[in-house]
């Protein structure tokens, strides 16, 4: 395993611990779409269809399990917790995610390491998380107000998925065998996760012009938790709304 591969792994963990802490604390899902922790939990359980039969290593076994775990529980608590399903904004969240699937399905049928159903559903997966972001990203560009933990878990899972792209370049460089599959998907992903990275770091960058530091969770005793104090942030700035569509023209290449 490589240092890009661990990385990412540990902030994917990070951004699933975040949006848990959210949910589990303030009992809360306002600001997260449901339609992309739907999709996510639909690339884990098309991904990990071996979890039972091949058997890598312990730390393999154990990410399979927490995400397999944390993404069908997250959804959930959003559609069946008497509490938390209260703050679930569904007439923000309107993106047809499952217009995603087919396409993501035909991809993977086409370019695909092996045909075979577990190879084909692993490719699979891999074309749906490139995609399973787009539902937030709508919903923020919706939502006037994004609280601190919801911008934590978005900028979290960008992270997430560049340390991936890096840890593909990575293993294209260092491992032969790698080769003759991983060129087709840095050929398919990287423009699109590019695309999507420079949208939400021109996003981000916009609103730091309009930021203003708030507390997210407000404990018993008085005190304040901040997990990436830089990203604590309430966004309170109508005009910034109104331009995020330029500045996301402006930004994707």
């Amino acid at each position: 395993m490589n240092i890009f591969r661990l990385a990412g792994d540990m902030t994917h963990l990070a951004s699933v611990l975040v949006l848990l802490l959210k949910i589990h604390t303030i009992k809360s899902c306002a600001g997260i779409s449901l339609k992309t922790q739907e999709l996510y939990a639909i690339v884990f359980a098309s991904r990990y269809l071996d979890i039972f039969t091949d058997f890598i290593s312990l730390y393999n076994t154990s990410m399979k399990l927490i995400f397999l775990g944390s993404s069908f529980s997250i959804v959930w608590y959003m559609r069946r917790h008497k509490i938390v399903r209260r703050s679930y904004d569904k007439d923000q969240d309107t993106f047809r995610h499952y217009f995603l699937l087919l396409p993501c399905l035909l991809l993977a049928l086409l370019f695909n390491e092996k045909f075979t159903f577990k190879e084909v559903m692993w490719t699979f997966s891999l074309y749906l998380e490139a995609v399973a972001i787009l539902p937030q990203l709508v919903l923020l560009q919706r939502t006037r107000n994004i609280d601190n933990l919801t911008g934590q878990y978005v900028f979290l899972l960008g992270a997430y998925r560049g340390l991936y792209i890096l840890n593909w370049i990575y293993r294209y460089f260092t491992e032969p065998h790698y080769v003759h599959w991983i060129h087709k998907v840095v050929i398919m992903e990287l423009p699109w996760q590019t695309s999507l990275a420079s949208s939400w770091l021109c996003w981000l960058s916009k609103a730091t012009e309009h930021i203003r530091l708030v507390p997210s969770l407000t404990f018993s005793r008085g005190f304040y938790v901040y997990l990436i104090p830089d990203l604590l942030v309430y966004l309170r700035c109508n005009n910034f709304w109104k331009d995020f569509p330029a500045c996301r023209s402006d930004c994707i290449f």
